[in-house]
């Protein structure tokens, strides 16, 4: 991956369906009224999952509960930070948070209460992506990660055929890794490729700020319990572990219901670097939607089960996505365009795992891979 030869997107068929649906989109907001950041549902939501992770904590460090106590404490914690990083982090380092920059970078430091580091994740999300959603060594997410595969663009290997049964284990450690190493391997290989487009002096800052935040979290929320509770260092380490395992089990699956499933596309730029196709067309192809009749699970995942909408506008905060997606949904069926959905959590689930034995078993010479 080198963004000094980005790829392009071009497609021979013009079409104004994007431009008609933007307009679409903008007149919603026009007609009724209404700002596209955050409403009152959305701080209310903000200070409801703060909350979340925030006041366990509070409780397992100042009145000492018991050791069973201080596991649902933890894992109370672990849902909680999973929530923040889809509702509240996750809308305000897309600018969707608020109008105010100070309010966006506020709240985009949430991300800090997992061990994250907010410039990494611009870059991988963002940049990579949202721009390049699915196209395998330019889409990090989708990237083959230790044991797991997720392109049917990328080398099989004996062991892929068990990932659907390890996948899961896997998808556990995903925040605690991303708390300990993930952001300096990240900033090493996004800084020699050329993602990272900063200057050594400025790498140097940015690098001290994220090292500075891992060992603050690190000392409040990992080695500040060791002295003021009577929990012995094993029990805390168990409790820290099954917060982590919880948020990236439920952070992972919901990311990957999304892209991760039957029917998108994974598809190859040309000879010339080129996708031969529209951007907004591509992310429609390459996302699905799933569950969106579920207000809980629209609630908590921060509208990531309306993830078509998010990709064709993430400057839009997630709370106006159920009445955004009947205008997507409408204009895709006017243009002929592919509009993806699971209906349930359970079917977007299902697909999920039969996508993963897929990309686990050699592929068969008579079968074209999506």
């Amino acid at each position: 991956m080198n963004l000094k030869g980005q790829i392009k997107f071009v497609s021979k068929d013009k079409t104004l369906f994007f431009a008609t649906l933007k307009k679409r989109v903008d007149n919603y907001f026009i007609e009724n009224n209404l700002s596209k950041n955050a409403n009152a549902e959305m701080v209310i939501k903000t200070i409801a999952l703060l909350s979340m992770y925030l006041i366990p904590f509070l409780y397992l460090v100042l009145f000492n509960p018991t050791f069973g106590i201080s596991l649902l404490l933890w894992s109370i914690m672990g849902f909680g930070i999973a929530g923040i990083g889809m509702s509240v982090m996750h809308d305000a380092n897309h600018g969707a948070y608020s109008k105010s920059k100070t309010v966006n970078l506020l709240m985009g430091h949430t991300i800090n209460l997992a061990g994250g580091a907010v410039f990494n994740w611009k870059l991988q999300h963002n940049i990579l992506h949202h721009t390049y959603t699915n196209i395998v060594h330019m889409d990090d997410d989708i990237d083959d990660k230790l044991v797991m595969r997720f392109s049917p663009h990328t080398n099989v290997k004996w062991y892929h055929k068990f990932q659907v049964v390890y996948a899961f284990l896997f998808y556990g450690i995903l925040t605690l890794y991303w708390a300990l190493l993930k952001d300096l391997v990240q900033f090493i290989k996004y800084t020699q490729n050329g993602v990272n487009p900063n200057s050594t002096k400025q790498n140097v800052i940015i690098f001290l700020q994220i090292t500075i935040t891992k060992l603050f979290y690190l000392g409040v929320f990992l080695i500040l319990p060791m002295y003021i509770t009577d929990f012995t260092v094993g029990q805390i380490v168990l409790g820290f572990i099954l917060q982590h395992f919880i948020a990236g089990v439920v952070l992972t699956v919901i990311f990957q219901l999304a892209h991760t499933v039957e029917n998108t596309t994974h598809p190859l730029p040309n000879e010339k670097g080129s996708i031969e196709n529209e951007w907004a067309i591509h992310q429609l192809e390459t996302t699905v939607d799933f569950s969106r009749d579920s207000k809980f699970l629209t609630w908590y995942l921060g509208g990531l089960n309306f993830q078509v909408e998010h990709h064709l506008f993430p400057k839009i905060c997630h709370v106006h996505y159920p009445e955004v997606a009947k205008i997507v949904e409408s204009t895709c069926k006017e243009f002929g365009v592919t509009y993806l959905v699971n209906e349930t959590f359970g079917d977007a689930f299902s697909s999920h795992v039969r996508t993963l034995q897929r990309f686990g078993k050699l592929p068969d010479i008579n079968e074209a891979l999506a």
